[in-house]
């Protein structure tokens, strides 16, 4: 076993750091967490050192993406013209980013939504019909939930795990293994688009790393009742372990912290969602009331809402 400690701190001033560095730092560990990759795992796929990594994280070194930095401001362009992603890619993409350059969130998605629609995104103009799709870290409850509500409306449920499972052969996990997260993204986007063909109403259960694709994402709320299940951290480590699944406590002493992190990362996207249900300090049955009641508008259900199911599921006795 190897005695280097990458996770260490490194011993530099926060105040010795270029803000530039920092703030790169930051995105880079933001973007790892919300895909909720370990630094460990991210620099392998990489193919450069934990350490290398650690620093790029804490805002230290890579004295060349400075020298990128005075370039730019040198020919008043942003960086990104010159490493050249697609919004620089000719006048048009860079007139455009110019427009929402400095908008408020609320502006831009008005901004996003009139662009599907005029590229005649099918999402853009279908109402979200009678599909509810739950969004979440894991442990939130979507399977029992989901499965609970399902039966309450009489609609089919389906968890998008297993319909990724059955188009790859293979679990999830190995499909990571195997084929790498691009492939496994593919399968995930296959996945969603066959079931929202076939199921016009469906409560759907999504894998926790959904949103972190921009273009399934995008689907998913343009198609669907999107609900997120909120819970705090420690009730989310709490549940998967209640499950039989013992690797985050095994894995390191840090499981909490990494958990942590993804949440942070995540709750920007997971926050689009429609409705917002919180989970911690609330009965299993409480919660299913409350998922039925913010879901008698959208689904203009009558007064009389159907009555709460009594989940199946070893999750089912409290959500404490």
């Amino acid at each position: 076993m190897s005695s280097s400690k990458p996770r260490a701190r490194p011993t530099e001033p926060d105040e010795a750091k270029n803000p530039f560095l920092v703030a790169l730092g930051e995105r880079v560990k933001s973007l790892r967490s919300r895909r909720g990759m370990t630094r460990r795992a991210t620099a392998v796929a990489a193919g450069v050192s934990e350490r290398h990594l650690a620093n790029l994280e804490y805002g230290i070194g890579n004295a060349s993406i400075l020298v990128l930095q005075q370039v730019a401001l040198a020919l008043h362009c942003p960086i990104a013209e010159l490493v050249g992603d697609q919004t620089t890619s000719s006048p048009e993409w860079l007139m455009l980013r110019s427009l929402l350059e400095g908008r408020d969130e609320p502006t831009v998605r008005e901004v996003r939504q009139a662009a599907a629609r005029l590229l005649g995104d099918p999402s853009a103009d279908e109402q979200p019909n009678r599909r509810i799709a739950l969004i979440g870290l894991r442990g939130a409850g979507k399977t029992t939930l989901g499965q609970a509500l399902a039966e309450s409306l009489g609609f089919p449920f389906i968890e998008l795990s297993r319909e990724i499972e059955r188009l790859a052969g293979c679990d999830t996990g190995e499909i990571q293994a195997l084929y790498g997260q691009n492939a496994y993204r593919r399968y995930e986007r296959r996945a969603l688009e066959e079931t929202l063909s076939a199921h016009g109403q469906s409560v759907i259960a999504t894998p926790g790393g959904l949103v972190t694709d921009a273009g399934s994402f995008n689907l998913l709320l343009g198609r669907c009742i999107t609900v997120w299940l909120k819970a705090d951290p420690e009730d989310h480590m709490r549940r998967v372990i209640a499950q039989g699944d013992t690797r985050p406590v095994a894995a390191s002493r840090e499981a909490m912290q990494d958990l942590r992190n993804i949440l942070e990362g995540r709750s920007a996207f997971y926050s689009k969602a429609a409705i917002h249900i919180e989970t911690s300090g609330q009965t299993l049955a409480q919660t299913q009331e409350a998922l039925l009641q913010a879901l008698q508008e959208p689904l203009n259900l009558s007064q009389a809402a159907p009555r709460a199911a009594q989940p199946k599921s070893e999750f089912s006795q409290n959500m404490n």
